[in-house]
């Protein structure tokens, strides 16, 4: 048998250190199709990403069609990418679950919105930018209701409204409202909804997103007959969607931080939730 030089075998074994080395980096590296993928962390060099819902609802998106820019949420999707320096003819549009947008992983999108609400669950899997909008409380009733023609909040006083107990909705009936016969409890948003529907109270509180829900599917004549005016921390916060750990968290945040303190959020709302979805600020 030859004698190998001690010399050759330390440069042997260095050697096949450093290949396995490359290779675990090799490994580990992002895909392509990854949100942080490229130096510029966009998916795509050059162009905007941005993932929605499949499909994606009035009055969030209009007639399914977010490259429309009509909608809030297509609306100020456009507007994060004017922020952020993309021209509207740079904005590509994808779709995704609801779950597949929340999950952890990589992502097919620079950002996502679909009403997420911002939670520190989810936070645990994915980022969030600042919110862009926080829901507000909706009164809510069905035809032939004694509460049908209110216009104002004066006009429910008199009447029986009811929400869930222990939610925002219920502490808005009874810090805004002041209904006479007080705020009327149901153990949950179901047994309220049965309650309007058979007449036992003559108006429903739910947060805004659900109103659309409730009188767009679920209630027979269903309509909505106004939001209550907006108060810090009574509603959840929606957040754009980002994959974890995205490079592009801070620009967005940034971009959404701006369109709030110009009062950009703030009249996109009006046009497209209050405005558009007849869903008027209550006086």
């Amino acid at each position: 048998m030859t004698r190998i030089p001690a010399s050759r075998i330390v440069a042997a074994i260095g050697a096949a250190v450093l290949v396995a080395a490359l290779a675990a980096c090799a490994s580990s590296s992002p895909s392509s199709s990854s949100s942080s993928s490229g130096s510029s962390g966009y998916v795509t060099s050059g162009k905007l990403t941005i993932g929605t819902g499949q499909p994606a609802y009035f009055p969030w998106v209009i007639d399914d069609t977010p490259q429309s820019g009509k909608g809030f949420e297509s609306a100020v999707a456009y507007a994060v990418a004017d922020k952020l320096g993309f021209a509207k003819k740079d904005v590509v549009w994808v779709r995704s679950t609801f779950d597949q947008a929340i999950a952890p992983g990589d992502k097919d999108f620079d950002f996502n919105l679909q009403q997420f609400s911002i939670t520190d669950e989810r936070k645990a899997d994915v980022d969030f930018s600042s919110p862009y909008y926080e829901t507000t409380q909706t009164v809510i009733t069905i035809k032939g209701s004694k509460a049908e023609n209110a216009k104002s909040i004066s006009d429910l006083k008199t009447l029986l409204v009811g929400a869930q107990t222990g939610t925002t909705s219920f502490d808005a009936i009874e810090k805004q409202i002041k209904p006479a016969a007080g705020a009327q409890a149901f153990n949950s948003n179901d047994d309220a909804k049965l309650a309007l529907q058979s007449g036992t109270i003559d108006a429903l509180v739910v947060d805004l997103p659900t109103a659309f829900y409730l009188t767009g599917a679920e209630l027979d004549g269903g309509k909505i007959i106004g939001q209550l005016p907006k108060q810090t921390g009574t509603g959840d916060q929606f957040g754009l969607v980002l994959a974890k750990g995205s490079p592009l968290t801070t620009k967005v945040t940034a971009a959404v931080d701006a369109l709030r303190t110009d009062g950009t959020l703030d009249k996109l709302a009006t046009t497209w939730l209050a405005s558009s979805a007849d869903a008027p600020v209550l006086k």
